[in-house]
């Protein structure tokens, strides 16, 4: 692709906020400070091919984008901040308008004449969005000295092409998309956001954490370890049909071991974690790990507000030999990851913070387990009501960072309904068995029906 960035700037609140403003870092934002950027791509069609050529572009979209941007960063400032740490090494957010090294948001425009909308639904892998969605391996701790937000908006032939770079130490999935939400709302022409962030971070955690961290370290490092597998991504895209097929088999036999019906996220990953497991073709007696990193908001006592701007996640962990996940029907997988989950009350999530407090350990790839299967987004994010006046999005995707083996991240099915995309990142031979495997795809013998919606060639994958 030919990619031309045409313009760079920076946009800041639209109505300086007065004084310093710091939020120490939590306990739940610290562990991602060596992940990288938390990439997003958000995909446009334009009806009118009016709207892009000049200047009808850069004044109705561009500038549309831009204002918008400074009117939301008045309520989403930290976003407009950077990072620092004091003396001891505790780490914060701090956003000061007096302060010259605070820029605000990057935000790039970019054009590629040549790329369609249709040229970038089709991609199954990460390799083309690498040049339309900005900080590809950039770490998280480089926010230090780098913008805690990064926009690229990209012209194309028939549409426009959204990257953003978020700092993982700062916001989560579930504060992303709040904000994403509230700038298209203002964008649309709301003077208000109709939701407010909740912006103190103490509320959740108040504990100072001091940590000794100084170069940016590879979250697919580790000691002594080998060079990690070349990955391919898909994504499956499963139908309102596929989601209620995998559910009612997973309920339709509820275990004697007093688990309650397995909810759609259950029954999903289950069903995913199962099947990767046997196209990995693991031995009866080794362990597979299932990861999901979910969101305490609601586990946590006091509860937290849904609109807590911060991270508010930890990572649940579950195991099983692959034997027994491969012998058992999904009832079995469904019941493990119930459980794990029902677990993690306010109790654990405590206690888990304060084991860390006690020993920091800033992740790696490689502690999501062995042989793993992580799950991170929700498909509860109302991704495709992304709308900043030229409608809702064609595709919404994860960039190319934070991918190991085995992660996988749901979104919302642009179909609607329950449908749910998932993009997975595994090896090449282990995605081949997980393509032809018509259980996973739900495809009946008898007529060869696909209940997943896929491309023409009714593989399941886009």
């Amino acid at each position: 692709m030919k990619i031309k960035i045409t313009s760079k700037t920076h946009v800041k609140p639209n109505k300086p906020i007065l004084g310093k403003q710091q939020f120490q870092l939590t306990t739940f934002d610290l562990p991602y400070l060596a992940f990288y950027y938390n990439q997003k791509f958000l995909l446009y069609k334009f009806q009118n091919p009016l709207d892009l050529e000049e200047p009808t572009f850069q004044n109705n979209v561009v500038e549309k984008l831009k204002d918008g941007l400074s009117s939301v960063l008045e309520d989403f400032y930290q976003l407009a901040g950077k990072l620092a740490k004091d003396d001891e090494g505790v780490f914060r957010v701090e956003y000061d308008a007096d302060d010259e090294e605070i820029n605000g948001v990057e935000f790039s425009v970019a054009e590629a004449p040549d790329v369609s909308v249709g040229d970038l639904t089709v991609e199954d892998g990460t390799a083309k969005l690498e040049e339309l969605v900005p900080y590809s391996r950039i770490s998280n701790l480089e926010g230090l000295s780098r913008p805690l937000l990064v926009i690229q908006v990209t012209k194309l032939k028939d549409g426009l092409a959204m990257g953003l770079a978020f700092n993982h130490a700062v916001l989560d999935g579930t504060a992303t998309w709040h904000f994403m939400s509230s700038w298209a709302e203002i964008c649309r022409g709301a003077k208000t956001i109709s939701t407010q962030p909740f912006l103190d971070r103490a509320k959740a955690r108040d504990t100072r954490v001091k940590l000794d961290l100084t170069a940016p370290k590879d979250p697919n490092a580790g000691d002594g370890a080998a060079e990690p597998p070349q990955l391919v991504e898909k994504v499956f895209r499963f139908s309102d049909s596929a989601i209620h097929t995998i559910k009612s088999r997973a309920n339709s036999v509820i275990p004697s071991d007093g688990s309650k019906p397995f909810s759609t996220f259950q029954s999903l990953t289950s069903h995913i974690w199962r099947h990767v497991t046997l196209a990995r073709g693991l031995k009866p007696e080794d362990i597979t790990v299932f990861t999901v990193f979910a969101d305490c908001r609601r586990r946590v006592d006091p509860p937290m507000p849904e609109e807590y701007f911060g991270n508010m996640i930890q990572a649940i962990f579950t195991g099983t030999a692959a034997g027994l996940l491969a012998a058992h029907g999904p009832e079995f997988g469904a019941s493990v990851v119930q459980k794990a989950i029902v677990a993690h009350e306010a109790r654990v999530v405590d206690a888990r913070n304060e084991e860390w407090e006690k020993s920091p350990k800033i992740f790696q790839f490689k502690d999501a387990g062995v042989n793993c299967v992580a799950v991170g987004s929700s498909p509860r994010f109302k991704v495709y009501e992304v709308d900043f006046g030229w409608g809702k999005p064609e595709t919404v995707r994860s960039g190319s960072n934070n991918r190991f083996n085995g992660m996988m991240y749901l979104y919302q099915g642009k179909a609607g309904g329950i449908s749910i995309d998932v993009e997975i990142s595994l090896e090449a031979h282990v995605m081949e068995k997980l393509e032809k495997s018509k259980e996973f795809l739900l495809v009946e013998e008898e007529d060869g029906k696909n209940l997943s919606n896929g491309n023409a060639n009714g593989n399941g994958l886009v």
